[in-house]
Parts: structure tokens; C-alpha cells; sequence
């Protein structure tokens, strides 16, 4: 039973992304996946309703809709980009969603998160989410005109464009070393992260904890066998 994990397509951030999701989709199919987990940040923002959507969400929601026709399980996880991904209206392009999803493989106890959260530094950050994903911010975001929600989505880019980003100079290892103990200690025994963009690997006693590398920028899926056996492919491999 074929699992694939990817992180951070970005996707409406570069004029290529959506014939490379369409070839993503394709592999996946090919491959005979049987679950797809998205592990944040799959557009450059997705806000549940529809009156948010640019053509290019809607376009690649509906890549999400064919893969769930033919047999895939979707799974988004909950990244810094993406608000209220549990609301009906997606309902038609994902089987389940939240902040993070576990599975069992190979007698392993598998935990997928997005990572934002890892940093307990960027409080900034801490501060500004509890904000963007509260209750009022989603009555609110259900209420606004579809004017406005489209300047709403452009300011929310721009805002998460100056915070956190810290990761991109310098990852936090020491929070996300932490991070992994407290996951193991729970009985996980592989975590998953996205979000750093880049690739990094941690391991205590058989268990183990990994960044995926942006699929933005690298093309890289994690294969997860049934056996539990983890494959790290990038685009060029």
C-alpha cells in the first residue's frame, strides 16, 4: 500500500505549476499511491471559500478532484497558507484534513505535520496564526464580499512574505530535535515536517524525524511503502 507525502508546492507562484501538478497527479496514478498527503502550503494561499479562489486554486483543486475519482486518498495538512480547510466546500477535492494526520506502516507509527509551529521563537508568527485562524477570522472570512476577499488573500501573501521565515537562513534544529523527542515519547516513530523547504533528518533509537523538501523547488515526493520504507525522490531522480 503506496503512500506519497509532498510539502510546499506553492502552487500560483510560478508560471509552470500547474502542467507540473498535472504531471504530479499523473505519477501518482501510475504508481498505484493509494493515499496522497499534502503536508501544507499547497497553494500560495488557500482559504476555504470559493469566492477566494484565483483560477489557478481552482484549477488544482480539480486535480485534487480527479485523483480522489480514481481512487487516491487526499489529505491536507494544515500549513501556514491554508485557512479553514476543514469548511464543506472542500469537501469535493480532499477525503480529510487538519493539522496533522498519522498512519501505520510496516508496524510504524507514521506523524505528518506542517512544521510551522516547530519554532517556539517566532512569536510573532504564534501570535499573528492564533489571530488568522480564529473563530472570528473565520465567521469573518465567511462574511466578506468577494472584492474584498480577493484584496484579503493579497494582503495575507504579502504578510506572510516578512514572517516566519526565519528558515530560510537558518533552520531550527535544536526546536525541531526537541519537537521529534516529545513525538517519540508519544510512540510515534517517524515524523514528517514540510515548511523548511529544505531537507533534514534526525534519529533516536530506530525512530526517526524528517524534513520534506519544498516540491516547489526541488520536485521531491516521500515514498512510504507498506513496509513502512521511506524513499526520498526529487524531481531529477
Amino acid at each position: 500500500m503506496l503512500r506519497a507525502v509532498i510539502a510546499d508546492l506553492h502552487l500560483g507562484e510560478r508560471p509552470d505549476d500547474l502542467p507540473r501538478f498535472a504531471a504530479l497527479a499523473g505519477e501518482l496514478l501510475a504508481r498505484g499511491v493509494f493515499e496522497a498527503t499534502f503536508l501544507g502550503d499547497l497553494f500560495r494561499t488557500l482559504v476555504a471559500y470559493p469566492r477566494y479562489w484565483d483560477a489557478t486554486v481552482s484549477a488544482g483543486l480539480e486535480v485534487l478532484a480527479g485523483l480522489r475519482a480514481a481512487g487516491v486518498r487526499v489529505v491536507l495538512v494544515e500549513g501556514n497558507r491554508d485557512f479553514f480547510l476543514d469548511e464543506p466546500c472542500l469537501d469535493p477535492y480532499r477525503d480529510a484534513s487538519g493539522v496533522a494526520h498519522s498512519f501505520s506502516a510496516g508496524g510504524r507509527r507514521f506523524l505528518l505535520e506542517h512544521g510551522d509551529l516547530v519554532n517556539r521563537q517566532d512569536r510573532l508568527y504564534r501570535f499573528w496564526r492564533s489571530l488568522s485562524k480564529s473563530r472570528l477570522a473565520r465567521w469573518g472570512a465567511r462574511m466578506v464580499p468577494a472584492g474584498l476577499a480577493r484584496q484579503a488573500v493579497t494582503r495575507t501573501e504579502r504578510r506572510l512574505a516578512r514572517t516566519n521565515f526565519s528558515y530560510r537562513r537558518q533552520l531550527p534544529e535544536a526546536d525541531l530535535e526537541r519537537q521529534a523527542r516529545r513525538h517519540f515519547a508519544s510512540g510515534v516513530d517517524t515524523v514528517f515536517w514540510g515548511h523548511f523547504h529544505r531537507d533534514w533528518r534526525f534519529e533516536v533509537g530506530g525512530r526517526q524525524a524528517l524534513c520534506v523538501p519544498a516540491w516547489a523547488e526541488t520536485g521531491t515526493v516521500a515514498w512510504v511503502g507498506g513496509d513502512g520504507a521511506i524513499q526520498l525522490l526529487s524531481g531529477r531522480e
